[in-house]
């Protein structure tokens, strides 16, 4: 071996290279027998109802908790290698740094939008948290979870968080004016939220959009139209629109009109009237509480019923269903009382004039004077 290479590679500092490599060797090791015993040792202890929230902890930092045993055993076999010592202050604070990295993750996979944290605060404080509620709560979370976790990294290399927040602070007003729609827009979403004027999968109607709503984000809402397409919609302009929310209906609606002929004799039509509210009265689809069946109209060649009620459905198929049986019940009930129906068309009525009409005789002596 050479002499400059001599000095590198001692004896001493061969068995140091392998210690170090020994260390790394036993923790990836360890990482097999962690992940294949212990943490299916855990999964299994706290895979009960009464642990439900110790289950959650352990399912979030499995991942984490792999790398850190591979973290652990790089950084151990980087402090017993004898070939950097001087760079040990930078390793050190780049293995702390890698902790509260990996701390940050786990953290963020608890307050996952499905974890099991957001259900039990939900139940113990019945705070009534919707599918819209709990995302934009998970999303904040994280969001704050990462911001700290981004300043403790920061301050492990004695960068001056406080000289950034300061000069955030000087450059605020510049900042608020360049970022004025995303400010208008997050707060947008807290109306929406508070509000709750509808809740992820709802059919919605507003002058901008019609469709269901698959998510809400700081910045915008995305909504699925009847042709599949994906419409996102800030949430400033969202929250200043009217919105409909047809999902909540408690009943449809169904109103038309009925045109029946003249020479229908008033009795059957009255009849006939009294016979359509009882049939819709005893209708078990039908919502009681408003029946209209009136004769309402003299139009130009027919008598006109108008029908207004509701449905106890809100459902689109079902209520059509409805609406065709009591169709079918309508022609029964007119046809019952010999009641006919007015078709599309015009009455020309041709009254014949008078032989002895003083007009038409002079009119008949003017045209025998031109011939």
């Amino acid at each position: 071996m050479p002499d400059y290479l001599q000095q590198y590679f001692t004896l001493d500092k061969i068995i140091q290279i392998g210690i170090s490599l020994a260390i790394l060797l036993v923790f990836l090791i360890l990482r097999k027998l962690f992940t294949r015993y212990f943490f299916n040792l855990l999964f299994n202890l706290t895979n009960r109802p009464k642990t439900e929230i110790f289950k959650q902890v352990v399912l979030a930092f499995d991942k984490p908790a792999r790398w850190f045993f591979v973290a652990l055993g790089l950084f151990l076999a980087i402090r017993y290698s004898p070939f950097l010592d001087e760079q040990m202050p930078v390793i050190s604070k780049i293995y702390r740094s890698l902790i509260v990295a990996l701390l940050c993750w786990g953290l963020c996979n608890l307050t996952a939008t499905s974890s099991f944290i957001f259900h039990k605060v939900n139940q113990r404080f019945e705070l009534d948290m919707d599918d819209i509620l709990a995302p934009f709560l998970s999303k904040l979370l994280r969001f704050v979870i990462i911001a700290l976790s981004v300043s403790v990294i920061a301050q492990e290399f004695n960068y001056d968080v406080n000289g950034f927040v300061a000069g955030l602070g000087l450059g605020g007003l510049a900042f608020a004016l360049a970022a004025k729609d995303t400010i208008s827009n997050f707060f947008g979403g807290i109306i929406i939220i508070t509000e709750k004027p509808f809740t992820i999968g709802d059919w919605v109607e507003t002058s901008t959009v019609t469709g269901s709503v698959e998510d809400i984000t700081f910045r915008s809402t995305r909504f699925r139209t009847a042709q599949g397409a994906l419409v996102t919609v800030p949430n400033s302009t969202l929250s200043m629109e009217a919105i409909t929310n047809w999902t909540r209906m408690t009943k449809r609606q169904i109103t038309f009109s009925i045109h029946v002929s003249y020479a229908t004799p008033i009795e059957n039509l009255e009849r006939s009237i009294r016979s359509l509210r009882t049939m819709l009265l005893e209708h078990e689809g039908v919502d009681n509480e408003t029946i209209m069946v009136n004769f309402d109209t003299f139009a130009d060649s027919y008598y006109n019923l108008f029908f207004n009620f509701y449905t106890k459905t809100t459902v689109w198929a079902e209520n059509l269903d409805i609406r065709e049986d009591i169709n079918y019940k309508i022609i029964e009930i007119l046809g019952a009382e010999g009641v006919e129906f007015a078709y599309p068309g015009q009455m020309v009525v041709v009254k014949q004039k008078h032989q002895n009409d003083p007009f038409q005789v002079n009119l008949n002596k003017e045209e025998k004077e031109r011939a």
